[in-house]
């Protein structure tokens, strides 16, 4: 007869099998694809990434979309990725601005907000591209290369993305470098849920380089950013 002190013994080592031991390899699994992740991350963005003085001049300026508000007003880290493709243009380091959002619904529209943003504020209409299927950054970056035919850009959105985005870029065959946006540090709440996301995100996104897969939306070639690049 099994006295109490077995009877926990036997419960602990089916506790051990059935629950700690998978969990704990799930763990040490998510550690190692998170670590490898970023690491490949790193390596592919690793010198191409610059603040605005120092980047080298290319013929595109992408700027990858975030939140806009009710109403069509880009949101404080929107806005600051747009104010830095906006210097970039008078500064004469891109002749186009590419901007690449989520449209996926009517009443929803990231890249017709930027571009209503950037002529505000004296853009010409002309060299501002609009790309609606931007529906995560994997999909920016695939479609700035198979459906516009970027072959060299300056990618734009917060620090704490940028590597990504450049890493994905290079990816797909584009001659990426990035630019960083800091100024929003000041939303702390916002900016640490973003730097948190994007642990996971950075799985992903190795993931769909390594898959090489069709972005959502694909369809076929928009002279666009050509049309641009002729006019500028």
């Amino acid at each position: 007869m099994l006295t109490r002190a077995g009877i926990v013994g036997r419960v602990l080592i089916r506790l051990l099998r059935r629950v700690i031991l998978p969990g704990a390899l799930l763990t040490a699994l998510a550690v190692i694809a998170m670590t490898s992740c970023s690491l490949w991350v790193s390596i592919k963005a690793a010198g191409h990434v610059y603040d605005e003085q120092t980047v080298p001049a290319a013929p595109v300026a992408i700027v990858l979309g975030a939140e806009v508000y009710p109403g069509g007003t880009p949101s404080p880290f929107l806005a600051a990725r747009l104010d830095i493709a906006h210097r970039l243009l008078e500064a004469g380091k891109v002749r186009a601005i590419l901007v690449s959002g989520d449209h996926r619904r009517w009443d929803y529209d990231e890249p017709g907000a930027m571009q209503v943003y950037l002529v505000a504020r004296g853009v010409p209409a002309q060299q501002v591209v609009l790309d609606h299927a931007g529906f995560d950054t994997y999909d920016s970056c695939a479609r700035a290369k198979r459906v516009f035919g970027i072959a060299k850009a300056i990618v734009v959105t917060q620090s704490y993305h940028i590597d990504r985005a450049v890493a994905l870029c290079r990816a797909q065959g584009i001659d990426a470098t990035g630019v960083g946006d800091n100024s929003v540090r000041i939303y702390r709440g916002p900016w640490a849920h973003s730097m948190f996301r994007e642990r996971g995100a950075i799985v992903k996104a190795a993931a769909d380089a390594l898959a090489h897969r069709d972005p959502v939306f694909l369809g076929r070639h928009e002279p666009g950013i050509d049309d641009a690049l002729r006019l500028s």
